[in-house]
């Protein structure tokens, strides 16, 4: 049995579970590998198609092999007008990237989301799921620092 078949079976192979299916795999591959999205479509008898619309629908999901640490800039109207690209393109620089790349050593994956819903404290940068409120381009450095 593979882990998908494993994974499928903790759902009772059912299609209404499918967003926590695709969460776990996310979770462990840290992105939607296509053959595994083909399995899902198996596994719980719905077209490929219906996968491959959900798992592209949610920001949360990607489709793409990403590095070991995401970082999310925000930059929404609220976090623009507080500074965000200035943060994006420090983040760029230091990485050595551009927002949707991912170093080459995989260790990080940077993204820019247009919100996340937090524009009381903005500018907002999330790393490894965790959110950093009125960050700064001097918060750069300290939070790629604390990945080492």
């Amino acid at each position: 049995m593979t882990k998908t078949e494993s994974l499928l079976k903790k759902y009772n192979n059912k299609p209404n579970y499918i967003i926590q299916i695709l969460q776990d795999i996310q979770e462990e591959h840290n992105y939607l590998p296509k053959e595994v999205l083909h399995e899902v479509s198996r596994g719980l008898h719905i077209p490929l198609s219906k996968v491959y619309s959900i798992a592209t629908f949610y920001n949360i999901f990607s489709l793409k092999p990403r590095g070991k640490h995401l970082i999310t800039v925000c930059v929404g109207t609220a976090c623009h007008v507080r500074g965000a690209q200035s943060i994006v393109n420090e983040f760029e620089r230091r990485l050595g990237i551009k927002s949707k790349e991912n170093t080459p050593d995989m260790e990080y994956t940077l993204d820019s989301v247009n919100c996340l819903g937090c524009c009381a404290i903005g500018p907002v940068v999330v790393s490894d799921g965790k959110f950093h409120g009125g960050f700064k381009t001097k918060d750069v450095e300290k939070l790629l620092g604390e990945k080492h």
